[in-house]
């Protein structure tokens, strides 16, 4: 007999190997036509899989949030189905779930375009309809290998033989069509619904190396309603519109070209308003007793070594090759933390310099693959608003809390509200003993209990040295993105031989945080400019107005205008060609210039301006001086605003 515990705290034994099927059926027919599949100790399984042990079970209904891994996955292999049958011949490869949605990649011929996407959706509506069951078998390898073998699915004979000898080869059956697959399924194909799209086709390695054969990608995606689905494609509708790289290019911010893969180039406007996110964070560094220094970009190879990033991070790592006159070799620097702990360590410390908070805009290099690569978003060089702080480990918690405080008034100075925080403990491959992991876990736990704030758990997703918070946004569309990160580590500056003297004169390794509030300043410029549509606020905005005039009469007020306005050091151009105005302000407002400040004979005569405000159609003629000092008030940062 088997022991299963219901959601209710219901126990009852079931002889060993009834199926969830068996059991929803026994408590009540209409429950087991709306489970979709079960959860064994919270672990997803088939409803018809036999139950062989002791188990906390709940049914999983088709609308249960857990159901939506299944529908995408169920899609994925309707997908392949509805492929193979509309071109026999065609190799099925790989389909995992993925965020939002779902792909396959297939072997054939001729490659798959966004013309073939119709009928693929059409084929995959049919067998939905036809609500065929799924159904789960074990093969032995041999009959798998010559099963594929003999419908000439060469990749899948390989994905056979990379299967573990200690696991199973499990086989899913939907009607006559069937896939290697390790599950779990649904439990019919109609439980899909008609809630999907198919997005888009892209060109992928087999396997995702570049010398083997380029397969075809058919990306999609599902959710449980339509209504879901809607709001899905209007987010992505409105992404589009708000893609940092098309707005970057009409903002004259920056540009990438292939000289530099994943290195940005940036123009005067994007470094003005990059220049003006640092400035911000300095100004909150030094309010909060932060130093800030520099480290050198390259260092030995043979310190990175001893910091564990060579045996566990080498793969990210660019290192330079050995030379005649220089036998060593050198690291351009991933992270800056090394850098400081040197800096720490130049000088005997004191328990009394304890907190110790060094500070960085440091420039990294990672090695991120070319087709991750995603303007300012994944990038291969990008500078990091860095900072580690020495601590004593009584401290953890309470320096813990004041970053945590901190980052979060960052993030609502720019407009973000909603921000969800995630513990992320240790990973599989890390460095220390798990005793020290123990004690950091626990210090920054009770750190992010005593702020009070919802968290959620990221299992094994902390730092090769230690665990971490890490601090996601929620954009104005809804999208969400992982920034800031507060990171306890007490590895790093043990390798490394930094220590203070302790109120009895004895050595004591310090404890080290890791932290970030905007994580890569590239990045959070990319989520910034999409966040606002390219409407920054005025304090942000690289160029906060143009001084536009109607006609040739107004040019020597237009030149008091712009100095005036320079005067108060506001960022601000003219536009004094012979263009009409209304072409003018298109274009202006096609960059995103916040303020328009329009004169012609009649403003000069009477030195007033008529200001057109980005996004309104209307405009406020208003006396020089009282126009100017109201964009210069607006353009105050909000920390100087509220140091006022």
């Amino acid at each position: 007999m088997v022991a299963l515990t219901f959601p209710d705290g219901a126990r009852r034994d079931y002889p060993q190997g009834t199926t969830g099927l068996d059991i929803a059926k026994g408590i009540s027919p209409s429950l087991a036509k709306r489970t979709v599949a079960m959860a064994l100790d919270g672990t997803l399984a088939d409803l018809a899989d036999p139950i062989e042990r002791d188990a906390k079970i709940e049914f999983v209904s088709r609308d249960d949030p857990r159901a939506l891994e299944l529908i995408r996955h169920d899609a994925a292999h309707i997908m392949a189905e509805a492929v193979q049958n509309l071109w026999p011949g065609t190799q099925v490869t790989i389909g995992p779930v993925i965020e939002n949605g779902f792909y396959y990649d297939f072997a054939r011929n001729q490659p798959f375009t966004l013309e073939d996407l119709p009928a693929i959706e059409k084929k995959m509506k049919e067998i939905i309809a036809r609500d065929k069951p799924f159904t789960k078998e074990e093969w032995s390898r041999d009959q798998a290998k010559k099963v594929f073998a003999d419908k000439g699915e060469n990749f899948k004979v390989e994905l056979v033989d990379a299967i573990p000898q200690d696991q199973s080869i499990k086989i899913y059956k939907q009607g006559d069509w069937f896939d290697l697959c390790r599950g779990p399924h649904m439990t019919s194909t109609g439980k899909v619904g008609n809630a999907f799209k198919l997005m888009k086709v892209a060109g992928a390695y087999w396997r995702g190396d570049s010398n083997n054969p380029m397969l075809t990608r058919i990306y999609g995606t599902a959710f449980a309603k339509q209504e879901e689905l809607d709001a899905y494609l209007k987010q992505i509708e409105e992404a589009e519109k708000r893609d940092h790289r098309r707005l970057g290019r009409e903002m004259d911010l920056f540009h990438f070209q292939e000289e530099a893969p994943g290195s940005v180039f940036w123009h005067a406007k994007g470094w003005t308003l990059f220049q003006a996110l640092e400035n911000y964070i300095r100004r909150r560094q030094q309010d909060s007793g932060y130093v800030e220094v520099n480290s050198p970009q390259m260092m030995d190879r043979e310190l990175w070594v001893t910091t564990g990033h060579i045996p566990t991070y080498s793969d990210m790592m660019f290192l330079t090759a050995k030379r005649e006159e220089d036998e060593r070799v050198y690291a351009i620097k991933p992270m800056n933390c090394p850098g400081h702990v040197q800096i720490f360590k130049n000088g005997l410390k004191s328990y009394r310099d304890l907190p110790l908070k060094i500070a960085e805009f440091g420039k990294v290099h990672r090695f991120e693959p070319s087709g991750a690569l995603h303007g300012l978003m994944r990038v291969r060089a990008f500078t990091q608003d860095d900072a580690h702080i020495f601590i004593m480990e009584s401290q953890i918690a309470e320096e813990t809390l004041k970053v945590n405080n901190q980052i979060l008034s960052i993030y609502e100075d720019f407009g973000f509200s909603d921000v969800r925080i995630k513990f992320s403990d240790r990973p599989d491959k890390r460095i220390g003993d798990d005793a020290v992991w123990d004690k950091a876990e626990a210090a920054l736990m009770a750190a992010l209990k005593a702020s009070g704030r919802p968290w959620s758990l990221n299992k094994g997703e902390g730092a090769f040295y230690g665990p971490k918070l890490e601090y996601v946004l929620r954009d104005a569309i809804g999208r969400e993105w992982q920034c800031g990160t507060v990171q306890v580590d007490l590895n790093l500056p043990g390798r490394l031989g930094a220590f203070y003297i302790d109120e009895h004169s004895n050595k004591v390794t310090p404890v080290m945080l890791h932290r970030a509030m905007f994580g890569s300043m590239e990045r959070f410029t990319g989520i910034l400019i999409e966040h606002y549509a390219g409407h920054l606020p005025l304090w942000l905005s690289p160029l906060q107005a143009v001084v536009a005039t109607i006609t040739l009469d107004a040019d020597d007020y237009a030149r008091e205008v712009i100095a005036a306005a320079r005067a108060l050091s506001l960022r601000v151009e003219g536009d004094l060609r012979n263009e009409k105005i209304n072409y003018k302000v298109r274009e202006h407002s096609l960059a995103k210039v916040p303020a328009l400040l329009v004169v012609g004979k009649k403003e000069a005569a009477e030195r007033l301006v008529s200001i057109r405000r980005l996004g309104s159609e209307g405009q406020q003629v208003m006396p020089l001086d009282a126009a100017l000092k109201a964009l210069a008030d607006e353009a105050v940062p909000p920390d100087v605003r509220r140091a006022k």
